[in-house]
């Protein structure tokens, strides 16, 4: 007999549905699977079989064969294992219905029939809205309860999940309250704890405001980590449309805690510089998200930046400027988001003290280059600010008085952020084009000549001179001033100074 149920499979970040088809025939007894499963998927076969005996129910002593279509969809994982699973008791006729495609199931099965957590099961959630309801894990009840006008029918077992497709009225879940998590703590990491560096503070206000790329430059023990580290501070907390984004990529990718809901701040992702090009910006034979897409919406942190490998570095190029990260594969494309804020810190040599009062710099002058040359230009050109952080004297690392605190500056950035998209809906890292003439209009002949001379002596590019004009624009929202001056772009100019060959 033939029995019919409904599952879904997940490329990228979307939802694919799925048809489970089970047909039990006589036979030598074994279990044959079509509709290109992978491993996994593959082994549920004994997982399946196990379970289903451990759950008290009889395992048919026939042919089963089981098809997962559409057949060009490769499915991934062990989500598959409960439907298929009930789709055998159907079509052995333990389950009276053999045709049930109200809802969507999905779940994976241990040996005792147990349901245990599974990954990627928002946008599975989001998909099933049209359905009479979702079937799946209890532990990922609160990440199901995001979304909105969906029956929520979770279990801990296979006997759970036949009991619901057996009764004829199931009775779904009251959703939790907005589907959340408690709120997540502030940040530990404060800005007051930062003795010194005047600049570097500065430069992190600005770019938290504008959102803007920012690259630190300078000795070991300056402070470069500590800054980049106090920046989610900065930030304002998720919009809902944001959080919603963070909380699918963090799903599919396997990053949610367990029992975890609705993510409600900014992720800060900060890989080691020996990761492959894969793991920074995703792929692999089945796509996931990289460290770019898990840092969607927050800040992507690169310390030691010229260690990292030259390839895996320019594989970032096009995704900070489309703000997402295209993986193609022979049948689908997978589109991951990846709206990050990039912050790079590097030494200015191999030893890390070329210029450097601290001590004397020890590189050849072909070394300080070679190293220097390790981020292309096209790359460096995309850091909106570039600033040299030179080791905290004495005075200041032994200073009672704390500097100003990451609310404070908070609050500014922002009073700032609410000025960019009351005027141009976005922010100013991402004007472009029409919006940007507008936003940064030079209507004083001085800024004018100012921005002139700074292009020739510093020889920028049409694409730096869009990023001093967005970053003059930031500056000039955190003064609260409708039109750019002289002194927006001065200081606009002097984020791109390191920019030139030592």
């Amino acid at each position: 007999m033939l029995a019919r149920l409904s599952a879904a499979a997940v490329f990228g970040i979307d939802a694919v549905p799925v048809s489970v088809e089970v047909d039990v025939s006589p036979g030598l007894p074994g279990m044959t699977m079509v509709g290109l499963p992978d491993t996994t998927v593959r082994e549920s076969r004994d997982r399946v079989r196990t379970a289903i005996r451990n759950s008290g129910f009889p395992f048919p002593a026939e042919r089963v064969t089981v098809s997962l279509a559409p057949a060009d969809v490769r499915k991934v994982g062990a989500a598959f294992d409960l439907p298929i699973a009930l789709g055998i008791l159907a079509a052995s006729g333990v389950l009276p219905h053999r045709d049930d495609r109200r809802f969507t199931i999905v779940g994976g099965l241990s040996l005792d029939g147990g349901v245990p957590p599974m990954r990627g099961l928002l946008p599975i959630a989001a998909a099933a809205r049209h359905s009479a309801g979702l079937i799946f894990p209890r532990a990922n009840v609160a990440e199901a309860a995001i979304v909105d006008d969906l029956r929520l029918f979770p279990v801990h077992s296979l006997l759970d999940a036949a009991r619901l497709l057996v009764s004829p009225a199931p009775q779904a879940e009251p959703p939790l309250a907005a589907g959340a998590s408690p709120p997540e703590p502030p940040p530990t990491e404060d800005l007051a704890e930062v003795r010194g560096q005047l600049a570097g503070r500065r430069a992190l206000e600005v770019a938290a405001a504008g959102a803007h790329h920012l690259l630190f430059c300078g000795p070991p023990g300056a402070g470069k980590t500590m800054l980049a580290r106090r920046l989610p501070g900065l930030l304002p907390p998720l919009d809902l449309d944001e959080a919603l984004a963070v909380t699918t990529i963090h799903s599919v990718a396997g990053q949610l805690p367990p029992g975890a809901g609705l993510v409600r701040t900014r992720p800060f992702r900060a890989p080691h510089h020996t990761c492959s090009d894969v793991a920074l910006v995703g792929g692999g034979a089945v796509p996931r998200p990289g460290e770019i897409s898990l840092a969607h919406h927050g800040v992507l942190f690169l310390d030691e930046l010229p260690e990292f490998s030259r390839r895996v570095l320019e594989t970032l190029r096009q995704p900070l400027e489309q703000g997402m990260v295209h993986i193609a594969r022979a049948n689908h494309t997978a589109v991951f988001p990846a709206r990050v804020m990039l912050v790079g810190a590097m030494n200015p040599c191999p030893c890390g003290f070329h210029g450097s009062a601290q001590r004397p710099c020890r590189c050849p002058a072909p070394a300080v280059e070679r190293y220097r040359r390790r981020l292309s230009g096209p790359l460096r050109d995309r850091f909106d600010l570039s600033i040299e952080i030179p080791a905290v004297p004495w005075a200041d690392l032994r200073a009672t008085t704390a500097g100003e605190s990451s609310s404070a500056v908070r609050a500014r950035v922002l009073t700032a952020r609410v000025r960019q998209l009351a005027r141009q809906a976005c922010l100013n890292a991402r004007l472009d084009g029409r919006a940007l003439r507008a936003a940064c209009a030079l209507n004083d002949r001085e800024a004018e000549g100012l921005l002139a001379n700074g292009v020739s002596k510093l020889r920028l590019s049409a694409r730096a001179v869009m990023r001093v004009l967005r970053v003059a624009r930031t500056i000039a929202d955190l003064e609260g001033t409708a039109s750019l001056t002289a002194a927006h772009l001065a200081e606009a100019l002097q984020w791109r100074l390191t920019e030139q060959p030592a």
